[in-house]
């Protein structure tokens, strides 16, 4: 199960370090305003999908609170079906629907979990509602 902190479920973007850095430094400017994850990760995890309206604290590596953030809205998608404006809502610089499914699809090779385009997505937006730090 994911972090609770203060009754909310935590956010951690990415993976600990420079990256989670980088994706937590773009939700706090307002760009980054979306973000995906594999459906096997929450059944691994044990965890129920988002749903709108829910806050979630985004938190550093050290599950430490930097912000709070509302879902906006939940869709799961296969991986070959994630329409470009939310890929281009993930905020993190990617010029095409293509160069975003290279992306992701070796960020989730190096953990050990290669996609196809069948593989579910969850893709949820958000909006940041505070910050804290």
């Amino acid at each position: 199960m994911w972090p609770r902190i203060d009754g909310l479920r935590s956010l951690a973007l990415g993976t600990p370090g420079e990256l989670r850095a980088r994706l937590n430094s773009l939700v706090l400017a307002g760009a980054k305003t979306a973000t995906a994850g594999l459906t096997d990760e929450y059944a691994e995890e044990g965890e129920e999908l988002e749903h709108v309206g829910e806050r979630l604290a985004l938190v550093d590596d050290h599950d430490a609170p930097v912000g709070v953030v509302e879902v906006t809205g939940v869709d799961v998608v296969r991986f070959a079906d994630v329409p470009w404006d939310f890929a281009r809502s993930e905020g993190e610089g990617d010029r095409s629907i293509e160069e975003w499914r290279a992306g992701h699809a070796a960020y989730w090779a190096r953990l050990g979990t290669p996609v196809t385009d069948d593989s579910r997505i969850v893709c949820v937006r958000f909006r940041l509602v505070s910050t804290r730090g």
